[in-house]
């Protein structure tokens, strides 16, 4: 990789669900690789694909901002993720250059037919449930995440790497929405309900300060019922 041109690099490497099985790979994904990267001579520019899962350790309400301290514990398992996803962060500010900036992502998620993630798996369960069926859901009314539509995400990502003037860049809607706000979504547009296995109430997460995304580059995220309404009307009118 050593003096090979890299341009304009876009550092996707990682691990989500499986980093706790898989930890040498999260360390190799999150650090390692990127040190490789960020060693050769030939890049232009580089983002850095981290996550707004950093601030889940917040208290309830929190403005998240780029700059809030994170409470972080290295005996703590789950905190294997934002361990490495933090070192990765520093390296970039370390042997960046000046030229490398962090993206924290929100909970990407693109179609119904996306592999992964929360969303699209209960879109796809409404999808294939006939009008007027309750589908169970494996969570609670009251989980909530925030939902970021891929093609805001890859907008910002090209600003920020064309453009960016600061070292981190939030990228989300700045909206938490939960479980119980999906229920009703698709109850009043897909004509389905849903039912929820657990009646947990989590804390509720930081909300995630976009402010610097808006007043460098006019951010403006859609919102998820702008996204999935029409998905859900057309759920209605299939069934």
């Amino acid at each position: 990789m050593k003096d090979q041109p890299l341009g304009h690099v876009f550092y996707c490497a990682g691990l989500t669900g499986d980093y706790l099985q898989r930890a040498p790979d999260t360390v190799e994904a999150h650090v390692s690789l990127l040190v490789r990267v960020l060693q050769s001579s030939t890049w232009d520019s580089l983002v850095y694909l981290s996550s707004t899962r950093l601030y889940d350790g917040l208290s309830a309400g929190v403005r998240a901002e780029e700059t809030t301290l994170l409470p972080v514990a290295p005996q703590v398992p789950r905190h294997l993720f934002d361990l490495t996803k933090l070192t990765g962060e520093s390296l970039c500010h370390v042997l960046g250059q000046g030229r490398a900036r962090v993206a924290r992502l929100a909970s990407v998620y693109d179609s119904l037919h996306d592999a992964n993630g929360f969303l699209p798996a209960l879109l796809r369960q409404v999808a294939q449930a006939p009008r007027g069926a309750t589908v169970t859901v494996d969570s609670s009314p009251q989980v909530a995440r925030d939902y970021i539509h891929l093609p805001d995400v890859l907008r910002a990502l090209v600003d920020i790497a064309q453009r960016g003037t600061q070292s981190v860049y939030n990228v989300a809607t700045g909206e938490n929405v939960c479980n119980d706000e999906l229920a009703q979504l698709v109850g009043r547009l897909a004509g389905r309900a849903l039912a929820f296995r657990s009646d947990q109430v989590p804390a509720a997460p930081a909300v995630v300060d976009i402010s610097r995304l808006q007043h460098e580059f006019g951010w403006r995220p859609a919102r998820v019922e702008t996204v999935i309404g029409p998905w859900l009307r057309d759920m209605a009118q299939a069934s």
